[in-house]
């Protein structure tokens, strides 16, 4: 006997209230330990179209739907009396007659006729989108035989509610193949693989022995813990020669991959050691919690990984050798820097002198003159007479001598320290978090820990929200992903009316220093909601005080005030974001810097204070040293701003004050 849990019935599970989810999984558990037992009163539902569903009684009013098929049983959904069997009745459960996956299929004759009108009204009107599709084309995008009429009166208006009742591959066919994308086909070989179909995989899994069971039953439940997108499994399971990256845009799950492929390497040997890392403490806080989640009952398995981040990891490996040195604070280390340009009599900007130091010498642990000369301008693109490079080594050779002097060094100096200093690496395997914003120290470190090693590194990452740190070339740390690189194309994490939205702050290409690019067209979201509201004001009471009139109405839904964040650029816009949060009148709503918000995620987001000389920053700007300095702040702030937009879930709120930043103005012309 196999029981199985279905992605619709955690789905549902997060819809009940706290004591009737606890209520729900002790039957699930009892539902694992004996599907017959006779304490689930159970009993077929008599009106649905497929025979195999049946109830169980949770208490007087809740019920989990069950689908029972030869040895199978599926927790399919739960929820309240009629709710749990309207559910039922609208659906069944199929094997797909071309692609060979298991799907829930959506009957189409219980699809309210009003709405199925409207498709064919709307495709007399505008063009079909799939009109001339043949039944094989469309069956092998995994569209059930009785949605293809359906399906072939899309227009640009009705394409996203007809795919909203589709199985999640046919979804993201069709809607990928509305922008002109080529959808992906995975026809299973033999037929039937049924549940075993990597399609069926993101939506059905088999449950474990009782320990595993009872553990998900005592924690969250979370849906990425439990079920992969085909694409992220693939990114999970293969294996690669070389260092290899996953990238995608915000909510394709590049973390989630990220973790299952830390827990799979650690899971293969108990020689294995996975370093899980990332650039930031609270980000490396958010992966710990995660891999606690997903290691459950498996404590020998979370032994093996280790996260921190790379400045944690780079102190503890510095200790076999020595910790002779102290690290320089950015204070003391500017103050430095400005001594020796006013001791060799520099006119030198001091602001162009400290970028220097970080973006060449200290990144590139440049210690000689003869190599500072020749060292090619790697992530600067700059072009220095020789007698300038003179000057400015004179200067930095000064600070070289005084970090020693004063027993100091920087964070960067101990990284290549430890990398030049290695003899026995503590790591097999090392996994990026957050790749985007790797430094060139960090990079060189990983490739001296695991860069020769097959599985060795893998990184995740985005470039679209690089907003840390400066792009260079990563050859020249030791680190080539060439021929290794692959998108993530499905978005989880926001709805389709904010991603769109959102993708307008970005071009549809980026590119990266080594001539590569990310192509961020074709990425489908897997829900929809509002679209956003972007405004502007005359002035900021009244932006706060509309803001705060919306996140009332948010809050008049079904979203708490503690899935809502109120996101600004800085601290000076904090008392417009404050403002705003109490002529909303809840205090459990966030107010927080948008850099602060990576890695983050809430229902409902407010991007306020999006004003022409707070967007890009009028402080950076005016610190701009040279033409690629000042590119460089452009791109960053608008990353910044499609992260701090990315965060939202559900609702998005932009805004700002007259005149706007020129990039919230890129999004006032789109249709709502």
């Amino acid at each position: 006997m196999t029981v199985l849990i279905a992605s619709s019935f955690t789905k549902s599970l997060e819809k009940l209230t706290g004591q009737e989810q606890s209520q729900a999984k002790i039957t699930a558990f009892d539902i694992q330990q004996n599907p017959e037992s006779p304490g689930l009163s159970l009993h077929r539902i008599d009106r649905c179209r497929d025979p195999g569903f049946w109830s169980a009684r949770v208490n007087q009013d809740l019920r989990i739907v069950l689908h029972k098929r030869g040895g199978d049983t599926l927790l399919a959904y739960v929820g309240h009396h009629d709710d749990a069997y309207a559910w039922a009745e609208r659906r069944r459960l199929d094997t797909h007659p071309k692609t060979g996956a298991a799907q829930l299929v959506e009957i189409r004759e219980t699809v309210e006729e009003i709405l199925v009108q409207r498709y064919v009204e709307e495709a007399v009107k505008k063009p079909r989108l799939f009109a001339e599709e043949d039944d094989e084309t469309l069956l092998s995008w995994g569209i059930p035989e009785d949605w293809l009429a359906t399906v072939r009166q899309a227009t640009e208006d009705t394409v996203l509610d007809i795919a909203g009742h589709l199985p999640d591959e046919a979804q993201e066919a069709i809607l990928s193949a509305a922008v002109g994308e080529a959808p992906t086909v995975r026809i299973a070989d033999p037929i039937g693989l049924g549940f075993a179909h990597p399609d069926a995989l993101r939506r059905f899994r088999v449950v474990g022995d009782e320990q595993e069971l009872r553990a998900a039953l005592d924690a969250p439940w979370d849906e990425w813990a439990v079920f992969l997108h085909p694409a992220q499994q693939e990114f999970v399971d293969r294996d690669f020669n070389g260092p290899a990256r996953v990238i995608g845009s915000a909510g394709t799950g590049k973390t989630v991959v990220a973790l299952h492929r830390a827990v799979r390497l650690a899971s293969e040997s108990p020689d294995h050691r996975v370093l899980l890392t990332t650039f930031s403490e609270d980000l490396a806080e958010g992966l710990r919690s995660k891999l606690e989640r997903l290691t459950l009952c498996r404590s020998e398995v979370a032994a093996r990984v280790t996260v921190g981040t790379m400045s944690t990891v780079a102190w503890q490996l510095a200790e076999p050798f020595g910790r002779q040195m102290k690290i320089v604070g950015k204070d003391e280390l500017s103050a430095i820097i400005a001594d020796a340009a006013r001791e060799a009599k520099s006119k030198i900007d001091t602001d162009f002198l400290e970028d220097e130091w970080r973006l060449i010498v200290d990144a590139w642990d440049v210690r000689d003159r003869d190599r500072y000369l020749e060292l090619p301008r790697l992530g600067r693109k700059i072009r220095m007479a020789a007698s300038r490079r003179e000057e400015l080594w004179a200067i930095f050779s000064s600070v070289r001598a005084e970090l020693s002097s004063r027993g100091l060094e920087t964070e960067a100096g101990l990284m290549h320290r430890v990398a030049q200093n290695l003899p026995d690496p503590p790591f097999s395997h090392v996994i990026v978090d957050e790749a985007q914003d790797i430094s060139v120290p960090e990079l060189t470190l990983l490739a001296a820990i695991a860069g020769d090693r097959p599985n060795g590194l893998f990184f995740a990452g985005d470039i679209g929200q690089r907003i840390f740190r400066s792009p260079f070339p990563w050859k020249s740390a030791g680190v080539d992903i060439q021929g290794r690189s692959r998108s993530l194309k499905v978005n989880y994490r926001t709805s389709h009316q904010i991603r769109s939205h959102a993708d307008h702050l970005l071009p549809p290409r980026l590119l990266e220093v080594e001539g590569g690019e990310d192509r961020r067209t074709g990425v489908t979201s897997v829900f929809h909601g509002p679209a956003p509201k972007t405004a502007t004001f005359a002035s900021a009471e009244e932006e706060s005080q509309s803001l705060g009139g919306w996140l009332r109405d948010v809050i008049g839904g079904d979203i708490r005030p503690s899935e809502i964040a109120i996101l600004v650029r800085s601290e000076d816009e904090l008392p417009r974001a404050t403002a705003a949060r109490e002529y909303a009148g809840e205090a459990d709503i966030f107010v927080i810097l948008m850099h602060d918000a990576k890695g983050r995620e809430f229902r409902a987001v407010a991007v306020m204070a999006c004003d022409a000389d707070i967007l890009p920053s009028e402080k950076r700007l005016l610190k701009a040293s040279d033409e690629r300095d000042l590119k460089e702040i452009f791109d960053t702030e608008r990353h910044l701003l499609y992260v701090a937009a990315t965060r939202a879930r559900e609702q998005l709120w932009l805004s700002a004050v007259a005149p706007a930043s020129e990039f919230l103005e890129d999004l006032f012309d789109m249709p709502d």
